[in-house]
């Protein structure tokens, strides 16, 4: 006898997959997603005339019109000096802001909250030229009196305001912001310790306000390039704390940079400084410090002719440009290249540059790989390197660094160089190296790519 099956034991079983394994496009929402609330017209006289935007600030003009602050002050900023609807003659000092329809743009945004509009916020009164005047009058008049906690509150002020507007910055810069906080920082050096000015944070907090108001004039640049307060300046930018480093740094790079040959030979003379620069690359504290170091190090290197450079060079100056160059950015390593190009005048730095197994493969990969200046500063360098020096006998040295540069590509590098052209110096630089290169070719494997974390890094 025959057992009948039963259908059921064949039927096969539905398999419950989870949800997640669902695609999503297959999906059902059972919910209707709401309707997005249409945004809300702003009322026309909310808008300003000229960016046609509701206004956050808006000011009225002698001649009726209000604008948004940031809008007509824009307009005048850029060579008008006539009202853009009326044609007739406006100036910053005629606008006066218009509480009553700042009110009623509020109100409104606090009505229309729900469809999704944000309040504007109260602006502040911006800083009047009579303001201005008697807060910066006020800042050397405290360092004269030796009272550094009024000076710092003053330029801790001071830089507030700055900060707080691009309309307010530039209020104080033309009331001589600048001036003022430079002469406080030399007086406050001459008459107090810089162990008590430190300690309290004064000299760092000028320094931090200095910042906000360049360029520094002459007459700045020359208060702080005196030598009590430069060996300050130093002093803070290699020994303070990180956020005051940094604005030492800065502002050492701004005398460095505007060429004025007085500063410069204090900034040459001054005890310390090619150490505090060479701490701040060897401990970065921030990358504006970074490049603001390897600015002033290039215009101390240019105007000093070997001395600095050959200091920088004992400092081991080389050994951290060319490890930072590893992986700096385009401006950070467009800098650290020109100070490097610029040691490798010296016969030490080449020296250090050739003792140093990262030197000759970063400045080949640097070649047309960053930006033409870098390229430029990085062809110069090689130039250097591999061109008959008669500081040195033998060649033997001189061989290595050629076999190096075949290897790691410099001389299809510099082929390709000059096939897509490149000018002046640079064009001699490169084609003298292809010559000089060429030489060296036979016997030497080129290597197509580069692990520099692998390549040893000699103590120096």
């Amino acid at each position: 006898m025959v057992t009948p099956v039963s259908r059921s034991r064949h039927r096969p079983r539905a398999v419950r997959v989870p949800v997640a394994e669902i695609p999503l496009s297959t999906r059902r929402s059972t919910t209707r997603q709401p309707a997005p609330h249409p945004e809300p017209a702003v009322p026309g006289h909310f808008l300003c005339p000229i960016s046609l935007d509701m206004m956050r600030d808006p000011v009225t003009a002698p001649t009726g019109i209000t604008y948004d602050r940031a809008s007509v002050e824009g307009w005048l900023d850029r060579g008008h000096s006539t009202c853009p609807v009326s044609g007739r003659p406006l100036r910053a000092e005629d606008l006066i802001p218009n509480h009553a329809t700042r009110r009623m743009i509020q109100e409104w945004c606090v009505a229309n909250r729900a469809l999704g509009v944000e309040r504007v916020p109260t602006p502040r009164v911006p800083v009047s030229a009579a303001d201005a005047a008697e807060l910066l009058a006020a800042v050397p008049a405290a360092a004269r009196r030796g009272d550094g906690s009024a000076c710092r509150q003053l330029a801790a002020r001071a830089r507030a305001l700055g900060k707080e507007s691009e309309r307010n910055r530039r209020c104080l810069a033309a009331a001589g912001a600048a001036r003022a906080l430079a002469l406080a920082f030399g007086q406050l050096v001459d008459r107090l310790s810089l162990t008590a000015l430190t300690a309290t944070g004064t000299l760092e907090e000028i320094l931090a306000a200095l910042v906000v108001f360049f360029p520094l004039d002459e007459a700045s640049r020359r208060h702080i390039a005196s030598p009590a307060p430069l060996a300050a300046a130093v002093s803070i930018m290699s020994r303070g704390e990180a956020t005051a480093r940094a604005s030492a740094a800065v502002v050492l790079r701004e005398i460095a940079s505007s060429c004025d040959a007085e500063c410069l030979d204090a900034m040459c003379e001054a005890e310390g400084i090619h150490e505090a620069l060479a701490k701040l690359l060897e401990k970065p504290v921030s990358p504006p410090a970074t490049k603001a170091a390897l600015v002033t190090a290039y215009y101390l290197v240019q105007h000093a002719d070997h001395r600095a450079a050959s200091r920088l060079v004992e400092l081991g100056m080389v050994r951290l440009l060319v490890e930072l160059l590893v992986d700096a950015d385009k401006g950070t390593a467009e800098k650290a290249l020109a100070v490097l190009d610029s040691l490798l005048l010296t016969e030490e730095g080449r020296g250090e540059a050739r003792a140093n197994a990262l030197a000759v493969p970063v400045l080949v990969k640097k070649m047309q790989h960053v930006s033409d200046m870098a390229t430029e500063f990085a062809v110069s360098a090689l130039w250097r390197l591999c061109k008959h020096d008669g500081g040195f006998s033998g060649g033997e040295i001189e061989g290595t660094c050629k076999a190096e540069a075949l290897q790691v590509g410099a001389f299809q590098k510099l082929l390709l160089l000059l096939q897509v052209g490149c000018m002046g110096v640079t064009k001699e630089r490169a084609s003298e190296l292809l010559r000089i290169l060429n030489g060296s070719r036979s016997g030497v494997e080129c290597i197509e790519s580069v692990d520099f974390k692998g390549l040893k890094r000699p103590f120096l």
